[in-house]
């Protein structure tokens, strides 16, 4: 499903622990490490994709929603020819702020069709400096606007580098 803009609806999910770190996973054969997220299915709620999201990405869905931002928030993704064939220009994502309510052994990245294949938890703020750079932009927002519901402190400086934010047409759902 794409709107009319040329973006892919998804969801994006920031996963923390009791001491506030968040969940970090590296993607199956690759050095990029990003939060968990996912498309949302034509007859989908945010929050049951992002429910079914987590079941297929960490093998768990047992969270506790905080938050979520007010609305979509945009990343372009870049023309390379292995993306030549996509009919899409990015996605438009609503982010979740989740706590994790299960133990840690009930993580389980060996799901049917895994995406990843290490994790880990790292402070509030790292991942806006570890992301792939055209992502970061979106990261950043997401943090930023979901931070003071678990006392995260205020931001570091705005990373350098940040992709200019998308330019949208009035918002299509």
């Amino acid at each position: 499903m794409i709107d009319a803009d040329g973006y892919r609806p998804n969801v994006g999910m920031i996963i923390c622990n009791h001491e506030n770190q968040v969940l970090w996973a590296r993607r199956v054969g690759e050095n990029a490490w990003q939060f968990p997220q996912g498309g949302i299915q034509r007859s989908e709620t945010p929050e049951q994709a992002m429910l079914r999201e987590l079941e297929e990405e960490v093998g768990t869905a047992k969270v506790g929603i905080i938050g979520r931002t007010r609305g979509w928030l945009r990343y372009d993704v870049p023309r390379s020819p292995q993306r030549a064939r996509r009919r899409y220009r990015g996605q438009k994502q609503i982010w979740f702020l989740l706590r994790f309510e299960g133990e840690e052994g009930e993580i389980n990245l060996q799901t049917s069709q895994p995406e990843f294949e290490e994790w880990r938890w790292v402070d509030y703020w790292a991942p806006v400096n570890e992301i792939i750079a055209f992502k970061r932009r979106v990261y950043w927002q997401a943090l930023r606007e979901l931070a003071p519901l678990i006392g995260a402190g205020p931001p570091p400086t705005e990373p350098q580098g940040l992709p200019r934010p998308v330019r949208m047409t009035p918002e299509r759902h």
